[in-house]
């Protein structure tokens, strides 16, 4: 993938608000401060197209990025920040499971893990929604190089436990390195393209 042009379209909460159009979307998911931010700036060849925070838990809307006229980044609220008002966590779960079940634009998700960390309950709990709603999954794991080898190795083990994967879904990635950037984007391609075949451009209405 060549990305010539990214640009940040809209942010919404509902359906309604969601940008118009049939262009396919990929979107990103995972717990805050698990590097999403960084993940998607790398990808796009961009410092700041996503603004990256030390305080988890502020992005609380569903953000749109159009790359190349051709289709969307779709960035996700963070979950799983203690520290996150009461409130904004009740509208996370609907907010949520309604853009992963009515999109009919996505053509996949990609599930953001910490190399460092056990899968929390959130990320079960997406990757379940996933496998219910038929949405092809990229599972990313970041901050790769604040690991030796053989930590990585261990960690991946329990990742794998926990969430029922083989590791030849896990895609090893580090935004200092760059490492797993072009095979996240080969992952990314083949979605697209196998999206773009089982589509025949008939317009699809969405419930608000």
């Amino acid at each position: 993938m060549i990305v010539k042009t990214t640009e940040f379209i809209k942010s919404a909460t509902r359906p309604a608000h969601y940008p118009e159009g049939e262009l396919p979307e990929i979107a990103f998911a995972g717990r805050s401060n698990v590097g999403k931010s960084s993940l998607v700036n790398v990808l796009v060849n961009r410092k700041n197209l996503v603004r990256t925070s030390s305080t988890p838990g502020r992005t609380q809307l569903i953000n749109f990025f159009q790359v190349n006229d051709d289709f969307m980044l779709v960035d996700l609220p963070g979950y799983g920040y203690a520290k996150v008002p009461l409130a904004v966590k009740k509208d996370w779960r609907p907010m949520m499971e309604t853009y992963l079940s009515k999109r009919r634009n996505l053509r996949g998700v990609i599930l953001i893990l910490d190399i460092r960390r056990i899968p929390v309950e959130e990320d079960l709990q997406m990757l379940a929604w996933l496998r219910a709603f038929s949405i092809p999954p990229i599972i990313v794991v970041t901050k790769c190089d604040k690991v030796s080898k053989n930590e990585r190795a261990k960690q991946s083990a329990v990742i794998m436990a926990r969430l029922g994967l083989e590791k030849e879904e896990l895609n090893f990635f580090s935004a200092l390195s760059k490492e797993g950037k072009d095979g996240i984007w080969a992952r990314i391609d083949a979605l697209l393209a196998v999206g773009s075949t089982e589509t025949d451009g008939a317009p699809q209405s969405e419930t608000p």
